[in-house]
């Protein structure tokens, strides 16, 4: 079953950029994005299994992120998509690094946003008491609860309703699936992080993303020159909504730069 996607098309001169949302969100969170970068590129939207309109996508008890990497790619290869930019957010960021690690030829940059490249101790505490409670509470409850944590400011309220929102569409067993596997996801990610496959990377991680940046900091501090940072002041995890302009300009002149062309203005 392919999954759920849309396409905003220009021509074939313009490169490809598809859009990978995180757990419990779907294509829809792109929403601030998508006015800006469809004047620039060919945009595809991709609802991951179990989120938005993929909602017939069957699991099997060995799927990983290297199976949802390559549901992706199946869209890729329906639209005769050769290669394409990538643009994440959160758990997103993991299956564009997958992707990159298993198809490094049809990945022309990465843009991680709100990026998990490790789990600390207080994340892995927070995920140890998520799956206690998985089949006993409400997923929603859980999904409230973690939107909270990860997103506590006044500030992070917008992105913290759309995404508490968005999670009503799935069902409790596709959040315990998507939640299961984070319990090996660690030793994953380390796996990811020692091989950036020569893929131009920008990370864009929000200053008040407090479970995540530093182990991203460590990242970029200890990878080749082609891993880059941006830091974007007042905003959280989901970077790309609470400073979704500042998110849109950095982005897609990242992109250009990795097309050979500098975009010298802003995109507003």
């Amino acid at each position: 079953m392919l999954l759920h996607y849309r396409t905003h098309y220009i021509d074939d001169y313009k490169p490809w950029v598809t859009f990978i949302h995180g757990a419990g969100g779907n294509s829809a969170v792109w929403f601030k994005q998508l006015r800006d970068y469809k004047k620039h590129f060919n945009v595809l939207l991709i609802d991951l299994r179990g989120h938005g309109k993929s909602q017939s996508v069957q699991w099997k008890n060995d799927d990983t992120f290297v199976t949802i990497g390559k549901e992706v790619m199946a869209v890729l290869d329906r639209e005769n998509i050769k290669s394409s930019h990538f643009v994440g957010i959160s758990l997103g960021t993991i299956v564009i690094q997958t992707i990159a690690k298993t198809y490094p030829d049809r990945v022309s940059s990465m843009v991680l946003g709100g990026a998990i490249t490790s789990l600390n101790l207080r994340t892995k505490f927070y995920l140890t008491l998520g799956h206690l409670g998985k089949h006993i509470l409400p997923y929603m409850w859980l999904y409230r609860l973690f939107a909270w944590i990860i997103m506590p400011k006044s500030n992070h309220k917008e992105a913290r309703v759309t995404f508490v929102e968005q999670a009503k569409r799935m069902c409790q067993k596709e959040f315990i699936r998507w939640f299961s596997l984070t319990k090996r996801v660690n030793p994953f990610l380390e796996e990811l992080q020692k091989d950036f496959q020569g893929v131009p990377t920008l990370f864009v991680m929000g200053e008040e993303d407090y479970l995540f940046l530093d182990a991203v900091e460590d990242v970029v501090l200890t990878t080749k020159s082609y891993v880059k940072l941006e830091c974007i002041e007042s905003a959280g995890h989901v970077c790309n909504i609470d400073k979704f302009q500042i998110f849109n300009d950095v982005t897609i002149n990242f992109i250009y730069e990795h097309c050979g062309v500098i975009l010298p203005i802003k995109t507003s």
